[in-house]
């Protein structure tokens, strides 16, 4: 059976698919392709339903309940840390809210938690991710002006290389206000699959998690061909940040922080309708 597989170029989710991409585990009666595609691309893919498995943002899953349950593992999660908006000159949370910033997309969790956390629909210009620091360093994209970025994956280590100041952290911030990890990235899996597939497919894509945990060089050497600007150690540090525990398992508590994410996101008009998650159990 043909699994397609949509997942971001970058070293997490690289380092995550490893042992599916490279055959390291026997997958019995599936055979896997991958597709490597920007999340923004893969969350608007996703109302189509045309991958089997794919990463989505938590804020897109708010919108395919229908088509998509989350997979229990594979997630990466934000724990004291997350998506961060950086800018060439330090500024408050209260001129942020005026700013344009540059965003990786509109159905992003991060997207999702800067709206929370400024409580206010800030203008932004939507810009693809590996390219929003180089737009807040020129203060332009495609000719509209910059203020800001909104940095996902290795941007959250490399932004002081080009002299950018830290305005907010979204992880920390959420955490301090909720006690909660920010749950960004998860795998979710067509429900039309039906019970069987959805958890043997699963169960593989666990088993990939766990022999890259258990393979870590491997998995690393691997990963860094994804991971933009990014030498060893820095490409291990950000692994680890996004793949580790809360990648096995989400847990009582990180079901609990996808919760009440999505409620926030409702209570503060940013999902339209409350929704309740559903996993492949």
């Amino acid at each position: 059976m043909h699994i397609r597989v949509g997942h971001s170029p970058d070293a997490d989710d690289a380092f995550m698919f490893q042992a599916l991409a490279e055959g390291k585990i026997d997958t019995g009666r599936y055979r896997f392709t991958h597709e490597l595609v920007d999340i923004e691309t893969l969350n608007r893919r996703a109302f189509t339903g045309e991958l089997e498995l794919t990463a989505l943002s938590v804020h897109a899953y708010a919108h395919l309940t229908d088509r998509y349950a989350l997979c229990t593992c594979g997630a990466s999660m934000g724990d004291g840390y997350g998506p961060i908006v950086v800018a060439r000159q330090k500024m408050s949370l209260e001129e942020l809210k005026t700013a344009t910033i540059a965003v990786p997309g509109a159905l992003t969790t991060a997207y999702l938690a800067l709206r929370l956390c400024l409580e206010a629909d800030f203008p932004f210009v939507v810009v693809p991710f590996d390219q929003i620091l180089d737009a807040v360093v020129s203060g332009k994209y495609d000719g509209k002006p910059i203020d800001a970025g909104l940095v996902i994956h290795e941007g959250q280590l490399t932004y002081g290389d080009q002299r950018l100041e830290l305005v907010v952290d979204t992880g920390q911030w959420w955490l301090d206000e909720t006690g909660l990890p920010l749950p960004l990235g998860v795998n979710a899996l067509r429900k039309d699959l039906g019970r069987q597939t959805m958890v043997e497919v699963q169960r593989l894509l666990r088993q990939s998690i766990e022999y890259g945990l258990s393979h870590r060089d491997e998995a690393l050497r691997y990963a860094l061909q994804f991971g933009r600007g990014l030498d060893p150690r820095q490409a291990d540090r950000f692994v680890g940040m996004y793949v580790n525990h809360w990648t096995l398992d989400f847990g009582p508590r990180g079901r609990k922080a996808v919760t009440e994410l999505l409620d926030a996101g409702c209570r503060g008009g940013v999902i339209p309708r409350r929704v309740t998650a559903e996993f492949v159990e």
